[in-house]
């Protein structure tokens, strides 16, 4: 499969994620040795093979009901830089939630199209999306 922008392979994503297809998800990713991944606390995971691994252990757990909302592009002419919150619908005792995390994705285009070749998640606030402010300056460094 051949994505011919980086928003489409970004669906394929999200979409492989809510299908638990690990083939579709291995689809997206770029096949160069330092494609890295990490999820939300965890360690960083580089190259095709590593990468495979941890969404098969992640999928084989089933779907993952995740969401790009807030969606933010730098755009160039080989590379496309999203960054984004996650939300990711669970079920707990009292019904539905929703978790939030920060994502950045980054595809590069090559001869098989545009690939994801970084995908970084961590942690958010649960009222993220009505809380960013791109005004703030109160970082941490």
């Amino acid at each position: 499969m051949t994505f011919p922008t980086p928003q489409e392979a970004e669906y394929a994503f999200y979409e492989a994620l809510r299908l638990a297809n690990l083939d579709m998800m291995m689809n997206v990713w770029g096949d160069d040795d330092d494609i890295v991944c990490i999820h939300p606390g965890g360690l960083r995971v580089i190259g095709v093979s590593a990468v495979h691994d941890a969404w098969r252990h992640i999928l084989n757990n089933g779907p993952v009901a995740a969401f790009p909302v807030q969606v933010s592009t730098m755009a160039g002419v080989m590379s496309s830089v999203h960054v984004l919150i996650e939300q990711v619908m669970i079920d707990t005792p009292r019904g539905k939630d929703t978790i939030n995390f920060y994502a950045t994705n980054i595809y590069h285009k090559g001869p098989r199209g545009w690939r994801m070749v970084v995908h970084h998640a961590s942690p958010a606030p649960k009222q993220a999306e009505h809380i960013d402010n791109q005004n703030y300056s109160g970082t941490v460094h």
